[in-house]
Formats: structure tokens, C-alpha cells, sequence
């Protein structure tokens, strides 16, 4: 039985979590808690395939954080963090918590959500024996499952999951010119080119954060892009 906690202290919002949860999985249970209190005691006492939380809790700014930190003293359970708080400002920060994603919830629908839970799930139960391919020339490690960040140069680069799977498509056709259309297979919702060029973007930034002067994607005009490092 695979078993999810939805923390989050809007009611309503918390049914609509496990609704979609219920219908990406049937018969996955799911435990709902609605304050930081019972969430800690709850992550204490259960073992839960995945966490899905929001950062505030009634009147605590930031008390997911500490259930997050609850989480990583009982090692491994998978946490999405599903939060109105901006992605720009919070997502790295809760990668740095050792949060699996971040989804800013005026910026996803039941799509996007059901995929990157089902993905989580899938990570989750691959998680005891994960097998890493590397490059040692390019200190560049990414993780075939997707359950964690890849490495670039010793610093790990903080992705949302969409961003990971376009840029492992990248990277496993080094040299190549990846078409739009073959990017839309790895985009879970909003399959245009815009939303694509948009992922890309954030992966140039987010590994620009530890290498100035990365210039490993090019852009192709009219066709779509190439990881051109070897």
C-alpha cells in the first residue's frame, strides 16, 4: 500500500491535493493534516511513501520548514513542497532542505501535479539502489531516475523536474540537435515552444549559479537545442 501525506491548513485545498492523488493512483491512502503539531507527530509515528506540504501553516510563516526537518531526521521520505510563496525566492531553499520539488500553486493544474507525484512515487520505490552515469570530464552527474539533482562540478544544481528530464534528453543526445517536438515528450503541460525555451532558461541560470561563463546549450534557430559539451 503506498501511503501519502497531504500537510496543508486550507481544507479545501487539502481535499482538492488528495482528490488528485486518489485519481492519478488508485488506491494510494492518503492522511491529511492541517497544522504543523500533528504533522510532526505524524511523520513521526508513520512511514509515508511521499510528503505533500505547503510552507505556512495558519499562523506559521515557516512551518513547513520545520516539518521538513522532522522529515530529514527519519532520512529518505520524498517531499514535494506545494506552496503560494514565489518559486524564484523558495525553491532553492527548499532544494537546499532537501525538498524534492516545488510547485508554486498559481503556476500548475492537476496535469503537472499528478505527473510529478506519480514521478516522485516511481523515484521513491527505485530509491535503495539508484545507479548514477557521470562524466568525469565535465564533472556532470546526472541521476537516470530523477530523484535527485544532478551535480555539476561538486555543487548540486537545483532543478524543478521538468527542467531535469529536459536536460537529461539533452545530454544523452550530446552533439545533437534535439527537436522541439521531442522536448514536448518530457514537458508534462504547456507543450509549446515558449514553455519549453522557458525550461531551458532555467537551466542555463541555475548552472550559471556555479559556472559564470556555462554556454552548454545552444540554441538552434526554428529547431530546438544542443548540449554542446562532449
Amino acid at each position: 500500500m503506498v501511503k501519502v501525506a497531504v500537510i496543508e491548513d486550507d481544507a479545501p485545498t487539502s481535499n482538492q491535493l488528495r482528490g488528485w492523488i486518489e485519481a492519478a493512483r488508485p488506491g494510494i491512502e492518503v492522511d491529511q493534516w492541517f497544522n504543523r503539531d500533528d504533522a510532526e507527530a505524524a511523520v513521526a509515528r508513520e512511514t509515508y511513501d511521499l510528503v505533500v506540504l505547503d510552507i505556512e501553516l495558519g499562523r506559521e510563516r515557516h512551518a513547513g520548514v520545520a516539518v521538513i526537518n522532522a522529515i530529514n531526521k527519519r532520512g529518505g521520505t520524498p517531499v514535494l513542497v506545494v506552496s503560494g510563496m514565489p518559486a524564484s525566492i523558495y525553491r532553492s531553499i527548499m532544494k537546499a532542505l532537501d525538498a524534492w520539488d516545488y510547485l508554486q500553486k498559481s503556476d500548475f493544474d492537476e496535469g503537472e501535479f499528478s505527473e510529478t507525484v506519480l514521478e516522485m512515487l516511481r523515484a521513491s520505490r527505485a530509491h535503495a539502489a539508484p545507479v548514477a552515469t557521470a562524466t568525469p570530464a565535465l564533472e556532470l552527474s546526472l541521476d537516470p531516475l530523477r530523484q535527485s539533482s544532478p551535480i555539476w562540478r561538486g555543487q548540486r544544481v537545483n532543478l524543478p523536474l521538468t527542467a531535469q528530464r529536459i536536460l537529461a534528453v539533452l545530454y544523452e543526445k550530446r552533439g545533437q540537435v534535439v527537436s522541439y517536438d521531442d522536448l514536448f515528450q518530457v514537458v508534462k503541460s504547456g507543450r509549446n515552444r515558449d514553455n519549453v525555451r522557458k525550461h531551458v532558461s532555467t537551466i542555463r541560470d541555475a548552472f550559471r549559479e556555479y559556472d559564470p561563463n556555462f554556454d552548454g546549450i545552444e540554441n538552434v534557430p526554428m529547431r530546438g537545442f544542443r548540449w554542446t559539451y562532449p
